[in-house]
C-alpha cells in the first residue's frame, strides 16, 4: 500500500532546515496542550502521529535530542533556530507528538476548545 500524497503534509522548524513529512490519513486530530514542566515552558499545541507516519525529509543532522528526569521521552528540536518539532512520549511510544506551530496555515481556532493533558501528574511522560 502506498501512502496518499494528498494526506501527507510538511512540518518545518522556523529556519526551514528541518522538514518533517507527516502522513495523516484522517487529518489532524486530537490536538492538545500539556501542563508538564517542559510543555508549559514551550507552550506548544500538539497532535499525535504514528511513528511510521513521520519521516524526517531533511535536516536530520540539525535535529537535537533533549531528555530530562527519567530520560525516557525524546524531545526533538532544531539546533539552529531552536524550534521544538516533535517528541516521543513514554505513555504511547508508538506515536510522535508534533508541534502544530510547525505546520504552515495551521490555526488552532479552527479546532475549538483545546484539551489540556495533566502532564504534571503523569510520571511516564517525563
Amino acid at each position: 500500500m502506498t501512502k496518499d500524497t494528498e494526506q501527507t503534509i510538511a512540518a518545518t522548524c522556523h529556519c526551514g532546515v528541518v522538514e518533517l513529512s507527516l502522513y495523516l490519513p484522517k487529518g489532524i486530530q486530537g490536538i492538545r496542550r500539556c501542563d508538564c514542566s517542559m510543555c508549559r515552558r514551550r507552550g506548544a499545541i500538539v497532535f499525535s502521529v504514528a511513528l511510521e507516519n513521520l519521516t524526517v525529509g531533511r535536516g536530520q543532522e540539525a535535529l537535537s535530542l533533549y531528555q530530562f528526569n527519567t530520560k525516557t521521552a525524546k524531545h526533538y528540536f532544531c539546533s539552529i533556530c531552536g524550534i521544538y518539532t516533535h517528541h516521543q512520549r513514554p505513555s504511547n511510544p508508538h506515536e510522535f507528538s508534533v508541534n502544530t506551530g510547525c505546520i504552515d496555515g495551521f490555526n488552532a481556532a479552527d479546532y475549538g476548545e483545546i484539551d489540556l493533558v495533566d502532564g504534571v501528574n503523569h510520571v511516564r511522560d517525563c
